[in-house]
């Protein structure tokens, strides 16, 4: 049976709560590359993932798709068009084959207003959210292609095992997620990731890319942004 007990959201919750707020959802298993949401829809249920991954993704001023970030098992998203009733700011398609529970726009409100605990990491989300927003658009605005580029290889590296040195992406993300994230070309992506094996930054492992070392990367994005 499906359940919501392992949606960090609600960890606070006992299990008869739990209980009743998985028989006020409608449980979907979606395909992979099959859209949940469109952008600008404008339903009011918010979603929660019990298996699988997805993206949040919008378009440009150009047309270009963007991709804003992933959300896994364990994580929400829906949370804002439940709270104003505006249209949908992005559109979700699925990564892998997902479960969601889809719950009504008045159930999570409810339980919002129900328990502090919920009500805080809401809080605490909107606002991680609109400073990962914030940083983006002054990375738009201040930095080339390049340095963008820089600072969403760090974004998605976690510390190797190897060192405190290095920093590992695994799964590499391919060349066209990669120029998403950041709202350029692949092309101009694949010449930047040559440039950085060719400099001795990035190396090449078996389902990895690894830093070898982002304090440098760090210290040419600030010196990027420190010349604007």
């Amino acid at each position: 049976m499906e359940t919501l007990a392992k949606i960090g959201l609600l960890r606070s919750l006992d299990s008869a709560a739990i209980q009743r707020l998985d028989t006020q959802c409608a449980w979907r298993r979606v395909a992979r590359n099959q859209w949940i949401i469109n952008y600008q829809d404008d339903t009011r249920d918010v979603f929660f993932v019990t298996r699988g991954t997805v993206r949040v993704m919008i378009q440009s001023v150009a047309g270009r798709d963007v991709l804003l970030r992933e959300i896994e098992a364990g994580e929400f998203f829906g949370e804002l068009a439940a709270i104003d009733a505006a249209p949908r700011t992005a559109g979700i398609v699925a990564v892998t084959d997902v479960t969601v529970a889809q719950m009504p726009a008045p159930v999570f409100r409810a339980a919002i207003h129900a328990h502090p605990d919920v009500c805080d990491q809401v809080l605490a989300l909107l606002a991680r959210q609109i400073r990962i927003l914030a940083n983006r658009v002054n990375e738009f605005t201040t930095l080339d292609a390049r340095y963008r580029i820089y600072a969403e290889l760090l974004r998605l590296a976690k510390t190797s095992h190897h060192g405190q040195s290095e920093a590992v992406i695994s799964p590499p993300p391919v060349q066209a997620e990669l120029a998403a994230r950041v709202s350029i070309r692949r092309e101009a992506v694949s010449r930047e990731i040559k440039a950085l094996e060719r400099a001795g930054l990035l190396v090449r492992r078996r389902g990895a890319l690894v830093l070898t070392d982002p304090a440098r990367l760090q210290r040419l994005i600030d010196e990027a942004s420190e010349t604007r």
